[in-house]
């Protein structure tokens, strides 16, 4: 089986290496991150839509190509397709990631209320700047 890991920008709930290890998916080297140019839109899920002037934070973590096709084959995640963003490191350089989004956002009257209201938490539990917790609804 091959070991290789790639970097992945996780802006979900996906960012919580806890609920990856309970996933069976082995999350190396977390480490916080923010992309340009896109905004975090919640639908059923999140997913990242351009945006000119907005930044999204979330998670760079390395993981082999079988894991992300394992989280991204569910049931739910599998209209989510890579690409590839610049994430700029909180404590240092840039690095090139993958990062899931859907191909057409959701509808702005999707709402899914408890999905926030778990990033939220999972944004708090991994110390990010509060205007930008505040922000996610």
């Amino acid at each position: 089986m091959n070991k290789r890991t790639v970097n992945g920008f996780f802006y979900g709930l996906f960012m919580d290496v806890d609920l990856l290890q309970g996933m069976n998916i082995r999350a190396v080297d977390p480490r916080p991150a923010l992309v340009d140019g896109y905004a975090l839109q919640i639908g059923a899920r999140a997913t990242l839509v351009p945006s000119e002037g907005r930044k999204v934070y979330g998670m760079v973590i390395a993981m082999t190509h079988a894991d992300l096709e394992k989280l991204y084959g569910a049931p739910g995640l599998n209209e989510y397709r890579p690409e590839a963003v610049l994430a700029q490191l909180l404590h240092g350089e840039a690095v090139p990631a993958l990062c899931y989004n859907l191909l057409t956002p959701p509808h702005p009257d999707e709402v899914n209320e408890e999905y926030a209201f778990k990033l939220r938490a999972v944004l708090a539990k991994l110390n990010f700047p509060s205007e930008y917790i505040e922000s996610v609804l």
